[in-house]
């Protein structure tokens, strides 16, 4: 058995954030279908706790980034990383490590800075990210976008993946057209149409305005946009969503086909590819296998499933094979909420009845019945403990509910439910040790 904890729209507070509609508006208007421009006045508050532009200085000047964490771009081209990169030095002889000299005089001369992957350097951003991403279900990454004033970064063009745009300092001005190819895979760039993007980048704009602090802006993939600053330095974030789409559906089913023997076969002797007619009956066939295995009623009988399905193909249960695959790719592309090695070195030596654990933050996770053991399965590994701990484990893993529950989740040992202190603090250290609890308090 697993448990589901249900996500409500007053449980997004991440999203929250850059959206002026409510959660269950958002996902109904505009998620993957229009924009939805945001001002200041309308969002529960500015953004200057998740970035600044003295974060950019310090970035630049004290944190040693190196490619492809900074890029720099003028007029719509991506400058050469030497341009703005040179060896760091002694005790850190790597040749590509950001020089703040160089990066100072091409900002001068009018080039956008570009600080990628901020959702893996910046704490508030982290922290952030990984809140939006449990918020949206999808993948998200941070950039920074830090243009001088009256400076044209890119040319217009659209993303593959959805973005929030938030400005953070200074003014922007944003221009917005309908897209030229609607919802973009990846491997589908807009160089793909640069022509038909070019042609409706002349047209009235559906959205033309200036971004002020505070402001947000959300657009779907394929939207046309461009920017250009406006008075002074502009420094907005960027926030890709890489949703998952039907399309990664119908990846993960077809994936299961190689279980169907009549999919297996080798085409015929002889057979000429380059036409069509020839191929037609064998497409058509092919077709009908495909279809009858994807249609295969995994809770029949075995009699019934096998009379549906393609000679040779057991029946599975496409929805769990879809799932199983998305969890996986899901976990691959997001972190759960790090760890501190020490920290909970520390709090492991000390247990006792007043220690506060709670689950860690955004780690996927399933708690399966196991005879007479309860398994916590995560991404990288499982852990089984006996069933007595089962209902600890269960209120651990739902956020702490219960009599005494913190807000953030936190249990004291004390309160394990079904243990005694000594077992509690056996369970505390385990879960501990495996990444899967972390201290609180």
């Amino acid at each position: 058995m697993t448990i589901e904890i249900e996500r409500g729209s007053e449980t997004r507070p991440a999203l929250s954030r850059c959206i002026s509609v409510a959660p269950d508006e958002f996902a109904r208007d505009h998620w993957g279908r229009r924009p939805l421009l945001s001002p200041a006045s309308s969002l529960p508050g500015a953004f200057d706790d998740l970035f600044s532009e003295r974060a950019v200085d310090e970035l630049i000047t004290e944190r040693g980034l190196r490619t492809p964490f900074i890029r720099m771009a003028q007029e719509g081209s991506v400058l050469a990383t030497s341009a703005f990169t040179a060896p760091g030095g002694f005790g850190a002889e790597v040749g590509d490590q950001v020089s703040s000299e160089k990066v100072l005089a091409e900002f001068a001369d009018g080039a956008t800075i570009v600080l990628q992957g901020l959702h893996r350097l910046w704490p508030p951003l982290i922290d952030f990210t990984r809140h939006l991403v449990d918020d949206l279900g999808h993948p998200a990454q941070v950039n920074a976008y830090v243009t001088p004033a009256s400076s044209r970064g890119f040319d217009p063009h659209y993303d593959v993946h959805d973005v929030f745009v938030l400005q953070i300092a200074g003014e922007k001005h944003w221009r917005i057209h309908s897209p030229v190819h609607p919802d973009p895979l990846r491997d589908q760039p807009w160089g793909d149409h640069r022509d038909a993007v070019a042609r409706e980048a002349r047209n009235p704009p559906v959205i033309d305005a200036v971004l002020q602090p505070g402001d947000a802006l959300y657009l779907p993939r394929g939207w046309l946009h461009s920017a250009e600053a406006l008075g002074g330095t502009s420094v907005h974030l960027t926030v890709g969503v890489a949703a998952y789409t039907r399309a990664d559906v119908v990846r993960a089913l077809v994936s299961t086909l190689g279980e169907v023997p009549a999919l297996r076969a080798s085409l015929p002797l002889g057979i000429d590819l380059s036409d069509p007619e020839a191929l037609r009956p064998l497409v058509d066939e092919t077709v009908a296998d495909l279809v009858r295995a994807l249609t295969a009623i995994p809770d029949a009988s075995d009699a019934v499933a096998n009379a549906v399905a393609p000679p040779g193909f057991r029946a599975a249960d496409p929805a769990a094979t879809v799932a199983r695959q998305l969890a996986a790719r899901f976990a691959d592309a997001t972190r759960p909420e790090p760890l501190a090695p020490l920290a909970t070195v520390d709090a492991i030596a000390a247990l006792d009845a007043s220690s506060l654990v709670r689950w860690r933050g955004s780690l996927a996770t399933r708690i399966e019945d196991s005879g007479d053991r309860v398994r916590i399965v995560t991404p990288t590994k499982t852990v089984a403990l006996p069933r007595e701990a089962e209902a600890t484990v269960r209120r651990l893993h739902g956020g702490g509910f219960g009599p005494g529950a913190s807000p953030d989740g936190a249990v004291a040992l004390a309160d394990f439910p079904g243990l005694d202190l000594d077992d509690a603090i056996v369970v505390a250290r385990r879960l501990l040790r495996e990444g899967i609890l972390v201290p609180a308090g």
